[in-house]
């Protein structure tokens, strides 16, 4: 526990540089800068950690029970930042605001009435790039009864660890500062400068430019990440740890599907029932792009080689709830020419079985039953094929050598549209949860970031236009998909420019939206008819 603590703590010093969080640095310089006692960055980082991880822990959940909108305490702490930088540029407004914290400002240097609070506001804000350890905690967090001391110990441990350079730079801020307070005549000059900052910060924090950070200038901090992502690590969390091998392993004996509600072009199967063959258990489903995107390679190995002895084995596991309707999940079978067994896992048991993780994700069995080879997300055809063949005893050169289109170029991230999702990137006026209300779009959306227009109903899972309805969105990306459902027709346009009219009917499923050769950075908008509903982005 003690060593799983230490690598919490290190994922939070990671974290805490990392490109999303640039925006929230300069706020924590110029408010160590700003004045007060020597105390005055530690309360600031003080009100940092209480937040954020009151934030990891409990808000989603609370504002969920209560039915606020997700974004209700960011946006409220982004209000704080601003009123934070007014107080800087105009000394009246500061006393004016400061007399009910008077209680608080009685403590030597006001640490509390002023540091705390500016920490408080930088810790609702404080937006982490997603990680292993920030994954465990927002799922052990899904519900605060199922929250335990590990759980709380890690995410006391990662908010730590993510203070330490915050509070450095804290620091530095009031020793860069105290230099310039010995000119008395600039005193007020450099309190309206750090305002500023403030304020500036505050203002990309507004448009999400601490979401898009990491897109634009890439992830430099992957390489201090090893130690998070550790077998060791992944496994005391409760995750399977990554075993892509270059040579066949042997990981022991497979589970057995477990939970199964349906078996598609099949009866139902078992680890016994299925000894003597190659098995690959793929882990899929069917409105995403990434796990269509391995289909054409499927479909190859199942040609070539199931007379050889490899049987498939597609575990249909649903991100969405359309995904678990058995009718739903037999019409996408035969829609995309899946001929192998299929397997709906409603409630995750095959998936928790293999402590999965990924869609897609593909375990390779050999005859006994044992787990040889393990690969998450696309790609590594070429490696997987010469797997299959190894087990199978297959000799001669490989029979399916089709193109690896697995995107390499950095595109616009998965854009969730409900918001059990956070809203991700949500750009527009104020939602309305489970409820009909009508949104306004800015002229430009930011990079990466989506609004509504018109009249919607926001649900969990998906929005549903209503009336004169429409949504923009600033992609970076050479394909855009759409998970829809309903019936209804859907217009779209890039860059002002008409292109064309989408049917949708039928089952709710995966939408090419838009497909071209070379990469676009531009602003795309639909327009919808009544009753379509939207579930999320891809992008490729």
């Amino acid at each position: 526990m003690v060593l799983i603590l230490g690598i919490a703590f290190i994922a939070g010093v990671v974290t805490a540089v990392s490109p999303c969080v640039l925006p929230v640095l300069p706020i924590v310089f110029a408010g160590g800068a700003a004045g007060g006692s020597r105390r005055r960055p530690v309360a600031i980082v003080a009100g940092i950690v209480v937040a954020f991880t009151a934030s990891l822990l409990v808000v989603t959940w609370v504002l969920r029970k209560l039915g606020l909108p997700q974004d209700l305490l960011r946006d409220l702490a982004i209000s704080l930042l601003f009123v934070a930088a007014a107080m800087l540029i105009v000394p009246q407004l500061g006393l004016l605001i400061e007399r009910p914290l008077s209680r608080l400002s009685r403590r030597p240097g006001s640490d509390l009435g002023g540091g705390f609070l500016l920490g408080l506001s930088l810790g609702i804000v404080f937006v982490p790039c997603g990680g292993v350890i920030q994954g465990y905690i927002a799922a052990q967090s899904a519900s605060v009864g199922d929250l335990g001391a590990k759980t709380v110990l890690i995410t006391v441990a990662y908010a730590l660890g993510a203070a330490v350079p915050m509070l450095a730079i804290a620091y530095g801020g009031r020793a860069s500062a105290s230099g310039l307070r010995s000119f008395r005549a600039h005193a007020q000059t450099i309190r309206v400068g750090l305002g500023v900052v403030i304020a500036a910060s505050a203002f990309l924090i507004v448009f999400h430019v601490d979401r898009t950070l990491q897109t634009k200038i890439g992830d430099y901090t992957s390489a201090l990440q090893h130690t998070e992502k550790s077998c060791y690590a992944r496994r005391n969390l409760g995750y399977r740890c990554n075993r892509e091998q270059s040579r066949l392993a042997d990981f022991g004996a497979a589970p057995d599907f477990r939970g199964i509600s349906d078996w598609f072009n099949s009866k139902p199967l078992s680890m016994a029932q299925l000894r003597g063959k190659v098995v690959l258990v793929d882990f899929w489903t069917y409105s995403c792009i990434n796990r269509l995107r391995t289909l054409p390679h499927l479909k190859a190995w199942w040609r070539d080689y199931r007379s050889a002895g490899l049987e498939i084995v597609g575990v249909h596991t649903p991100e969405f709830a359309f995904e678990a309707v058995p009718h739903n999940v037999g019409a996408a079978t035969k829609q995309l020419g899946v001929s192998w067994p299929v397997a709906l896992d409603p409630k995750y048991k095959t998936w928790n079985a293999y402590r999965n993780e990924y869609w897609p994700a593909e375990y390779l069995i050999d005859k006994r039953g044992h787990i040889r080879n393990e690969h998450f997300g696309e790609g590594e055809y070429g490696r997987t094929e010469d797997l299959i063949r190894q087990l199978l005893g297959e000799r001669g050169p490989p029979k399916a050598q089709l193109v690896d289109t697995t995107p390499t170029e950095v595109t616009t991230p998965e854009t969730y549209l409900g918001y059990g999702h956070a809203l991700a990137d949500y750009v527009g006026s104020k939602p309305v949860p489970d409820g009909v209300s009508d949104y306004k779009a800015p002229k430009d959306v930011t990079q990466n970031g989506w609004a509504l227009s018109g009249r919607w109903r926001l649900g969990r899972e998906h929005t549903t236009a209503v009336r004169a309805a429409e949504l923009a969105l600033h992609f970076h990306a050479k394909a855009v998909y759409l998970v829809m459902g309903g019936r209804g027709r859907v217009g779209v346009e890039v860059d002002g420019h008409a292109l064309r009219t989408i049917a949708v009917k039928g089952i709710s499923r995966l939408y090419t939206v838009l497909s071209e050769p070379e990469l676009l950075d531009a602003q795309l908008g639909l327009s919808f008819t009544p009753g379509v509903s939207v579930y999320s982005f891809t992008f490729g």
